[in-house]
């Protein structure tokens, strides 16, 4: 296989984070400056699942990689002012225990700064079909918290036979 298959998601409707941990961000599907010509980010999932509502169900979260290979994964989040002293996001392979069991990856935890609270990540790691990677967020604080905008992007570099090791 040859070329590289990339997932670009963006979302700039606002969503709640509950203060319960972390939390999958959802995208919309189709328009917008999302990009998915591969098809990695569909209503219909791979394992046959149809999703109906974008905004409530986490499965639109998901990025299910068509192909295996080397995965480049970035995230972007804007948080509205809140009452959160530390805020947190992660990459996270089969989140919902669809495939492999969760495996988080890149975690990062950020003490609040001045001004507005805009994060990006980038992180690589070997990426399979059948396993689906998320963007999840969280925060500190004791009520919900709200993101307004998010990117959730996969550029996958096929591999002939990619392996877990060094991942």
């Amino acid at each position: 296989m040859t070329g590289v298959h990339v997932c670009s998601l963006i979302t700039g409707e606002p969503q709640t984070i509950p203060a319960d941990g972390y939390h999958i961000v959802r995208f919309p599907f189709g328009g917008g400056e999302s990009y998915d010509a591969h098809g990695m980010h569909q209503m219909l999932q791979p394992d046959g699942y149809q999703i109906t509502n974008w905004r409530t169900d986490d499965r639109a979260g998901l990025i299910w990689p068509t192909v295996a290979g080397w995965g480049v994964l970035t995230g972007i989040v804007y948080w509205e002012d809140g009452s959160y002293s530390e805020l947190r996001d992660r990459f996270e392979r089969d989140p919902l225990g669809l495939s492999t069991g969760p495996d988080t990856t890149a975690t990062d935890h950020r003490a609040r700064t001045g001004g507005v609270q805009c994060f990006t990540k980038v992180h690589q790691m070997v990426v399979h079909p059948g396993t689906p990677i998320a963007f999840k967020v969280g925060h500190n604080s004791g009520s919900p918290q709200r993101i307004y905008l998010a990117e959730f992007k996969l550029a996958i570099h096929p591999a002939a036979h990619p392996t877990e090791e060094g991942a």
